[in-house]
């Protein structure tokens, strides 16, 4: 179910968006804790003053990973909806998309035509992916004090999201994560597609995923010319 702030949000609307502008749709999913709404934050503080940014964030029966990055004022609160998913989070990202389609729907008819919307899964398991019919493209957020044989492990996420992101590098050392293994079994089980190895939470982490996004976003451009 889709909830709005009472105090921030507006009613909802569910109208096209004028004129058929196409923002890029960037799904991010991955394990609770693996840094997801981090990474979020840090991609808007990055690229908020290149292209006009909204956010999407799913959770199972809360509002707070909304919540964080309204407090962390990394966009205009206008530019934040959450949606409650009543379920496991993949369900509302894979299997019925009407929820967030919808809250997409409004972040463009309340603050107009956007360049990028970044729709965040709740916390899941390794097979979580995004419909096709909901994002252009996913990255898949795991993080190395999950275990340095996820990628081994594989599953959907690992395997077949656009870009997988190995964060929190930074404490490899204190929880004996071999990140060489990590990046040899990440490219041995992603067939070309690429891995970022990030710390997000700490000064330039964020920098080589959101290089992939401007990346994606000039594909983008260049096939709507």
């Amino acid at each position: 179910m889709h909830q709005d702030h009472p105090e921030i949000f507006p009613q909802r609307h569910t109208m096209s968006v004028p004129g058929g502008h196409r923002a890029l749709r960037v799904g991010l999913g991955g394990p609770v804790g693996s840094g997801k709404t981090a990474t979020v934050a840090a991609l808007c503080r990055t690229l908020r003053d290149e292209v006009s940014i909204g956010v999407v964030t799913n959770d199972i029966y809360t509002r707070e990973d909304a919540d964080f990055l309204l407090r962390q004022a990394v966009l205009a609160p206008d530019r934040i909806v959450a949606v409650e998913t009543g379920a496991c989070p993949h369900t509302a990202i894979r299997d019925d998309i009407s929820a967030n389609l919808e809250a997409v729907e409004e972040l463009e008819e309340r603050v107009g035509p956007l360049d990028l919307v970044l729709l965040e899964s709740g916390g899941d398991n390794l097979t979580a992916t995004f419909s096709k019919g909901l994002v252009d493209v996913q990255m898949f957020v795991i993080d190395v004090a999950g275990g340095d044989d996820i990628p081994r492990k594989g599953g959907p996420g690992v395997t077949m999201s656009d870009l997988l992101v190995v964060n929190k590098v930074d404490l490899a050392v204190h929880v004996g994560a071999d990140l060489d293994r990590m990046a040899a079994d990440a490219a041995a089980q992603r067939g070309g597609l690429p891995t970022v190895f990030t710390s997000v939470a700490r000064g330039q982490g964020v920098a080589p995923v959101a290089d992939w996004i401007r990346e994606r976003l000039a594909e983008s451009t260049a096939g709507a010319a």
